[in-house]
């Protein structure tokens, strides 16, 4: 059947390519619906992520943390001089003109309180900068320092940096359009800031930053790994096929995958995200592997003395099945992203998975008919005898050995997956080449930290955040926090109203605290509410019904694992000291924290789903229920040996790298089908023994094998080229995976193999 199949493909040959090209056209055309691209950090969560549905109340409560930072650090040192107060003056009133700024806060506009006779005076901290004198000066760097309002956030303690924070509320209507204009507006400022004060460094964070830098970083992907990857594969697949035609054929073919892949996703509703748009580098890596396999068994028999038509039937005849069982179980390992409780995995995972079977239609249809077309000259291709021929005779030989040493080494890297630790920072998402990594270390080694957490603390009672006993539950709350070694500052509106206290009591610091009485409490708020200028109100700490609060805690940047220790002791601490006010805190950092941890779960059942049906396929395919859970065990090992090597060697594991055994499990697959079919082939086709179907196996497929893992690896390492740590982890690690998965392949299958076959029909033979 498939050899009329495949003559019946060589005599319309025209007609096939040309249909093939017409069905990539109508797929491709849903490419533009891919568009706009994501920028915004939440895609990352479900919907009903608990920690997105905490963020969210909290955003919706109180003025929302989308930020843009400025951080201003003098040449000189020192923040507290006139030159340097009117730089940054002048850049916060230019600030307010960014797109969409809801609020602007500086050092200089800070809305400093005193007492004058029986008046409360509310003012700017720094007026007119320019004719402040050394008192003045002084004055001011006092304040600031001491006032927990700004000091270790908007001015360090050395006073060498200062930032001026604009919260932007963006309306949601139009992400590629909204984000990017209040980053360009803040990037005109920047830059004019840095003509007009050369003597002044500047740089820019902040989350609308980090939002604007997932399309930058892969818009610079787009440009330079995917031509790269083309490059570096069209020039490793000359090499290994000798052939330019071949090279030829499987880039056409390859290209058309990967407008197979992005058109059915954009037919299907799916939006581009930094994850999903790496799926072109992906499927032009998967879509290589079948192609090769038909090229080099076409190439062999070409080598052998056969026309070119038997042998492209040939390869169709030996090549078909096990191509098209890589192309189920690869299905099945990336449609298992769809359990991923990050959204653009799955995207990744059905777009993928669409490039996959289109190539494998391609593969099958217009590559032996475009084939038949070219010239074919397979006289320097090496047939798979030489260094093949001597690796099988070589494991063979040392069989035993190999099969004792190897599964101890196996174990061994087992044990060692436990050394991996859950780590995401989400900062570090992006390379130090990107300008908001760099900008945002900076900010968090010399001014304030990046990571936060939230807490909106309720008094149970409208306007009962001016009750003495609430107030106090918060203020015991803050000092505990205070005292963590993970924190750098706390920011509360008890600070406030002991401001306020002091200085209704003629700024006596014996005042500086709380107030006792409710009814005072609440007129020193109002009277303080009534002076604030217009943006600078207390939304940002208290909601509108006075009702509750929220207490917002800087951290260093520390790994996930300490962040939700952090967060599980306070939650402990509040049951047991404040349990009226006992709430889970809420943050971009608390949802990142725990994302690796719930998609590793969640991708637990993802894996084990697509593990049960890759099982099933093989066995029914292989028509043997010991052949394929044979076949499972160098399918399984690749993914334990790789994270236990990760473990030895970097030992942090993230949200990129919790999808990787389900992504590569698939994959991996691949080389262990077609080691088996040919090794089964030679054991039923041909009568060999254990040991000769060994040797025929490798001397059939084993360059297949070889070219088609040297393609993978070459793909799937453009990839950890990548400026975004979600793909370059992932490429890395199934980089490593692929490679151990070939040399297992190799290695220990063989001598398993030979060990469980060592039956009567070897004793006959």
């Amino acid at each position: 059947m498939l050899v009329r199949y495949t003559e019946w493909i060589l005599k319309w040959r025209y007609l096939v390519i040309i249909l093939s090209l017409v069905m990539v056209g109508v797929i491709g055309s849903g490419a533009p619906n891919l568009m706009p691209f994501s920028n915004d950090y939440r895609v990352f969560f479900s919907k009903d992520n608990p920690q997105l549905k905490a963020f969210e109340n909290l955003q919706d409560t109180y003025t929302k943390d989308d930020n843009v930072m400025f951080v201003i650090s003098p040449k000189n040192g020192n923040v507290f001089t006139p030159e340097n107060l009117t730089a940054i003056q002048s850049m916060t009133k230019e600030a307010w003109q960014i797109p969409h700024s809801i609020r602007v806060d500086s050092i200089t506009n800070f809305q400093h309180t005193y007492a004058e006779e029986d008046d409360l005076i509310v003012d700017d901290l720094i007026l007119d900068p320019e004719s402040m004198n050394e008192e003045s000066l002084s004055y001011a760097k006092k304040v600031a320092l001491n006032e927990p309002a700004l000091a270790a956030r908007l001015i360090s303690l050395n006073s060498a940096h200062t930032g001026i924070n604009v919260t932007v509320q963006l309306p949601g209507k139009d992400q590629m359009k909204e984000n990017p204009e209040t980053v360009a507006y803040a990037r005109k400022i920047l830059a004019e800031a840095k003509e007009k004060y050369p003597e002044i460094d500047f740089r820019l964070s902040g989350m609308v930053m980090m939002n604007n830098a997932f399309p930058e970083a892969s818009q610079a992907d787009g440009q330079t790994l995917i031509p790269m990857a083309f490059g570096i594969i069209a020039i490793v697949l000359l090499l290994l096929l000798k052939g330019f035609s071949g090279t030829a054929a499987t880039i056409i073919l390859v290209l058309c995958s990967i407008i197979i892949g992005m058109g059915a996703g954009g037919h299907f509703g799916i939006k581009l995200t930094p994850p999903s748009a790496s799926a072109p580098i992906i499927i032009l890596t998967i879509a290589i592997a079948g192609a090769v396999h038909l090229l080099v068994t076409m190439l062999q028999e070409i080598h052998r003395g056969m026309s070119k038509h038997d042998a492209i039937v040939e390869s169709m005849r030996v090549n078909f099945m096990p191509i098209f069982l890589t192309t189920i179980t690869t299905a099945l390992g990336f449609l298992s992203l769809n359990s991923s409780d990050a959204p653009p995995f799955g995207d990744l995972g059905n777009m993928s998975t669409f490039g996959v079977f289109g190539a494998f239609v391609l593969t099958v249809t217009f590559l032996p008919a475009i084939m038949f077309i070219l010239p074919i000259h397979a006289k320097h291709f090496i047939a798979g005898t030489g260094v093949m021929d001597k690796l099988g005779n070589f494991v063979v030989e040392k069989r035993l050995i190999l099969l004792t040493s190897l599964s101890v080494s196996v174990l061994i890297f087992l044990a060692m997956i436990p050394k991996n630790d859950l780590n995401d920072v989400f900062v570090k998402y992006f390379d130090e080449s990107i300008e908001f990594r760099r900008d945002t270390d900076f900010t968090t080694e010399n001014l304030t930290g990046t990571y936060t957490i939230a807490y909106s603390l309720n008094s149970g009672e409208k306007e009962g955040v001016s009750r003495p006993a609430f107030l106090a539950q918060v203020e015991k709350f803050s000092n505990w926090y205070e005292t963590q070694d993970e924190v750098l500052h706390v920011s509360t509106i008890t600070d406030t109203f002991k401001r306020l206290n002091k200085n209704m009591h003629s700024d006596d610091e014996a005042f500086y605290k709380l107030p006792d009485n409710k009814e005072l409490a609440a007129q020193y708020l109002l009277l303080y509410e009534m002076s604030l200028p217009y943006g600078l109100d207390l939304n940002n700490q208290i909601d509108v019904a006075k009702q509750a609060t929220k207490v917002n805690v800087i951290l260093k940047t520390i790994s996930s694992n300490e962040l939700l220790a952090l967060e599980d002791r306070a939650t402990e601490w509040m049951k047991v000291n404040t349990p009226e006010i006992t709430t889970a805190g809420a943050s971009p950092s608390i949802m990142f924290a725990h994302i690796g941890k719930r998609n590793i779960i969640s991708m637990l059942t993802g894996t084990t789903i697509a593990l049960v049906l890759i099982s099933l396929v093989l066995i029914i395919a292989l028509r043997s229920v010991k052949y394929g859970l044979i076949s499972l065990i160098p399918n399984l090992f690749p993914a334990g040996v790789s994270f236990g090597i990760w473990g030895l060697a970097v030992g942090e594991v993230g949200l990129s790298l919790s999808i990787v055994t389900a992504m590569t499990l698939g994959i991996v697959v691949d080389d262990t089908i077609h080691f088996m079919s040919k090794y089964i082939r030679a054991r039923k086709e041909k009568g060999f023994d254990s040991q000769d179907a060994v040797r025929y196996a490798f001397k059939n497929v084993g360059v297949a094998l070889w070219v088609t893992s040297a393609v993978l690896i070459s793909g799937f390492m453009i990839l950890a080229q990548s400026n975004f740590e979600l793909n370059s982890g992932m490429g890395l690690m199934t980089s490593i995976i692929i490679a151990v998965a070939l040399f297992l392949d190799f290695l220990l299958l063989p001598p398993l193999l030979m060990a469980l076959d060592s039956d009567k029909n070897d004793k006959k033979a």
